[in-house]
């Protein structure tokens, strides 16, 4: 062997010697992410050494549940010997909501570089939503769009559910000055208020609000506007005017002839679907066939979660007909709350509210979904206008006021208001209300008034035993019960009268004259003739009725002893 070729093979032994080793000249790829684009999966990563005759290999693995560590690692479809720094593996996962390893190494055709870090993922939390399809008709001054949404047209589909999508408008005038304007969009729709023979320029995005995801914008889509004919059938201004849950639809007439109206409805939810709803159009009840501009639409409203849409059709004496633009009700955003009803009382000072809820006890609907609260403002009703209002807010529909002052006229208004809903009503009209004055004062007028009744009671009394005590003595002297015996009543042939009689208190002294006739010759004595002889009774001037009765019975027993 020559020097040469000694120094060759010595030179080969020195270039394999880290190989043998273990060791390798490639660096791994770093920066490894994957992208998913609904179904579509993209692995991506970096490599910063000389790449031109380097190729990359993936493989990964998946988890049935994320108790199972040990799993056998696969080759990655679509990722195999590839040359670019990145690979598509859409054919490779079929399976979203479990979790995924991938890695990747650099090789060549004698050298290997070592597995890069390990990706984990979980496709359906990385995934991102696609841009929707679009296709646009431009008629009468309004853009028709239709919206398809993303995934519409394959069979593996990582968003199952259509209806969760919501669409995103973006649209611009085609200048160079243009202001973009942005509003949500159905699937299928109409683009309303725009400028007559202009090209409008739309993308459309689809959202998935209750996860709080967002796609891609689709590609850009231009279309001109054309000329609206002006029809003075169509009703025009069309609105709704909503208080405690009494909805009335109100519009305008450019027709001078006789025209008759229809109001229609279709249920919010049917604009969320994918396809044509305009047969799903109904008519109001006591709404077809009038000649008023305004209709009560209330029985149509069956429940407050959903939203409705109302139109007008108008239809003349030829039966030509013309649609109104649409409305959108949306029951609890377009109601207005109404004042409520107050009443009040008063109880030392304490000022009672009871407030009846706008549109009545019996409005469940008024009162379950908007959960009302009240605001009172009271203030002193008085010349001194710099008095300042109070407010007080309850939840109850019974409340009270207190530190009021006595003797005050106090005024208040309520106001009802949902915090929920942002909405308030106007205010009730004003209740005032007198509080009452200081508890001693009635005291005081309750005890005066007893006493001068006492005190008039007293000197009545008073008075009216007086002006008895008079009348007896005045009838005792003028007007006596008793009268004189007849023997003193008439004396000497004249009436016996004096006007000098004493009281009865007075004492008087008896005496009496007895004349008698005794007959020695006989013993018999007739005791009945001697009772009829002639007697007289005399008295110091006094007489009485008792005085001649005992004087009668004195001079019997007087007579009776004589005689034994």
């Amino acid at each position: 062997m020559d020097v040469a070729t000694a120094g060759l093979v010595s030179c080969l032994l020195v270039a394999l010697a880290p190989r043998c080793a273990g060791q390798t000249n490639l660096k791994s790829p770093q920066d490894i992410q994957v992208y998913v684009v609904n179904t579509n999966f993209t692995l991506r990563w970096n490599y910063t050494e000389d790449d031109s005759h380097v190729m990359f290999s993936a493989q990964y693995r998946w988890f049935e549940d994320f108790e199972t560590n040990e799993t056998e690692w696969k080759e990655l479809p679509g990722c195999q010997n590839v040359t670019r720094t990145e690979c598509d593996f859409s054919s490779a996962i079929t399976e979203y909501y479990v979790k995924h390893d991938v890695r990747l190494r650099a090789e060549t055709r004698k050298d290997r570089s070592p597995w890069s870090s390990i990706f984990e993922m979980i496709p359906y939390y990385i995934a991102q939503i696609g841009p929707p399809e679009i296709e646009l008709q431009s008629t009468n001054g309004v853009i028709k769009i239709k919206v398809s949404p993303p995934e519409a047209n394959q069979v593996q589909k990582m968003w199952i559910d259509d209806l969760s999508f919501k669409y995103n408008l973006v649209i611009w005038e085609n200048s160079s000055n243009a202001e973009f304007r942005k509003q949500s969009v159905f699937p299928t729709d109409t683009i309303n208020d725009l400028a007559p023979e202009t090209t409008y320029c739309l993308k459309v995005q689809a959202t998935r609000p209750l996860d709080s995801q967002e796609g891609l914008f689709s590609p850009i889509h231009c279309i001109k506007t054309t000329r609206k004919a002006k029809d003075l059938l169509c009703p025009t201004n069309v609105r709704v005017l909503a208080l405690n849950m009494i909805f009335h639809l109100h519009w305008n007439s450019q027709y001078k002839q006789r025209v008759s109206y229809t109001v229609q409805y279709l249920l919010g939810y049917l604009k969320k679907l994918h396809g044509d709803y305009s047969a799903k159009w109904l008519r109001v009840p006591g709404c077809e066939n009038i000649t008023n501009t305004k209709c009560n639409f209330s029985s149509i409203i069956t429940t407050t979660i959903g939203f409705y849409y109302l139109r007008v059709q108008a239809m003349s004496d030829y039966n030509r007909s013309c649609l109104s633009d649409e409305v959108k009700v949306d029951p609890l955003i377009t109601n207005e709350i109404g004042p409520p009803i107050v009443k009040v009382d008063i109880s030392d000072v304490l000022l009672h509210i009871q407030i009846s809820p706008p549109g009545g006890s019996e409005n469940k609907a008024l009162r379950d979904h908007y959960d009302l609260s009240y605001r009172v403002l009271y203030w002193k009703n008085s010349s001194n206008n710099e008095e300042e209002m109070k407010m007080k807010v309850i939840k109850q529909t019974i409340g009270t006021v207190s530190d009021l002052t006595r003797s005050t006229l106090y005024c208040l208004k309520v106001q009802a208001f949902s915090e929920a809903y942002n909405k308030s009503s106007h205010f009730s009209k004003d209740e005032c209300i007198r509080t009452p004055g200081d508890k001693m004062l009635p005291l005081i007028i309750l005890a005066t008034f007893v006493s001068a009744l006492i005190a008039v009671l007293v000197v009545a009394m008073l008075i009216i035993f007086v002006l008895y005590q008079a009348y007896n003595q005045i009838k005792y002297v003028f007007f006596p019960s008793c009268h004189p015996p007849s023997n003193i009543e008439d004396l000497g042939g004249q009436p016996f009268s004096s006007p000098y009689l004493l009281t009865a208190e007075e004492p008087t002294e008896n005496f009496c004259i007895i004349e008698s006739i005794i007959t020695e010759e006989t013993n018999q004595i007739d005791f009945k003739d001697y009772k009829h002889s002639k007697q007289s009774c005399r008295d110091s001037g006094n007489y009485s009725n008792d005085d001649d009765t005992s004087g009668s019975k004195v001079s019997e027993e007087v007579l009776e002893k004589e005689i034994v």
